[in-house]
C-alpha cells in the first residue's frame, strides 16, 4: 500500500465555481473499457471553446501536478472518470474551496488528496500561480499545511481521509493484497466458498 504524505510541485489554476464532472470529462468518454487516454480529454470541451487559452493547454502549466480550484468542484454526476482524467493528465493533489462529496470520495479511492481552504486563500494561490507559474506549491498532509512560495496556509481535510492517505489505506486493492492470508483463513471457514489461491 502506498502512503501519501506530501505532494510537491507546481500548480495549475482552473478558476470558477460549480465546475461539474461533465466539464471535467464529457459523457461521450465514459464508454471506455479502461481509463487509459482519459488524461488527454480532461476539460476537452472547455479547452476547445477557449482556443488554447485554457490552463490545461497553456505551456507554462504542462508540468503542473497540483490543481487549484474554487467552490463546489466536481459537482454533477458521480462519474469516477472525472478524477481519473485529472490524475492521468498529471494531477497529484487538489486545493479548493469545496468539493462535491462523491467527487471527493472518488479522489480518495485513487489516492488523489483534496484539501480545502477559504476563498481568499484559494484566490491568493491562484493569482500567485498565474503571476509566477514556476512557483513551488506543496500540500503537506502530515503538517496539514499548504505552501505557495513563501506563503503558508492551514487547509482542512477530514481526519479519516487524512489517515487513509498517511497510512496508505486509501488503496482498497492494496489492502486486499496485503491481507491475502487472513482472507484465505476466513474463507476456508465458510461452507459456501471453495477457496482456490491459484
Amino acid at each position: 500500500m502506498s502512503q501519501i504524505k506530501q505532494v510537491l510541485g507546481k500548480g495549475v489554476p482552473v478558476v470558477g465555481n460549480d465546475i461539474d464532472t461533465d466539464r471535467i470529462i464529457p459523457a461521450r468518454f465514459l464508454r471506455c473499457v479502461t481509463f487509459d487516454g482519459l488524461g488527454e480529454q480532461a476539460f476537452v470541451d472547455d479547452r476547445a471553446q477557449s482556443n488554447g487559452k485554457h490552463p490545461f493547454d497553456r505551456p507554462q502549466y504542462q508540468d503542473a501536478n497540483i490543481l487549484v480550484v474554487n467552490g463546489n468542484f466536481g459537482c454533477g454526476s458521480s462519474r469516477e472518470h472525472a478524477p481519473q482524467s485529472l490524475s492521468r493528465w498529471g494531477i497529484k493533489g487538489i486545493i479548493g474551496e469545496s468539493f462535491a462529496e462523491i467527487f471527493f470520495g472518488n479522489c480518495i479511492a485513487i489516492g488523489l488528496p483534496c484539501v480545502t481552504l477559504d476563498r481568499a486563500s484559494v484566490q491568493q494561490i491562484q493569482k500567485a500561480i498565474q503571476d509566477h507559474p514556476n512557483i513551488s506549491v506543496t500540500i503537506d498532509l502530515e503538517k496539514m499545511q499548504v505552501t505557495c512560495g513563501d506563503a503558508v496556509f492551514k487547509p482542512s481535510l477530514s481526519e479519516s481521509a487524512k489517515q487513509m492517505f498517511l497510512r496508505g489505506t486509501w488503496d482498497n486493492c492494496g489492502q486486499l493484497n496485503q491481507n491475502v492470508a487472513a482472507i484465505q483463513e476466513t474463507a476456508s471457514k465458510l461452507p459456501y466458498i471453495a477457496w482456490n489461491a491459484s
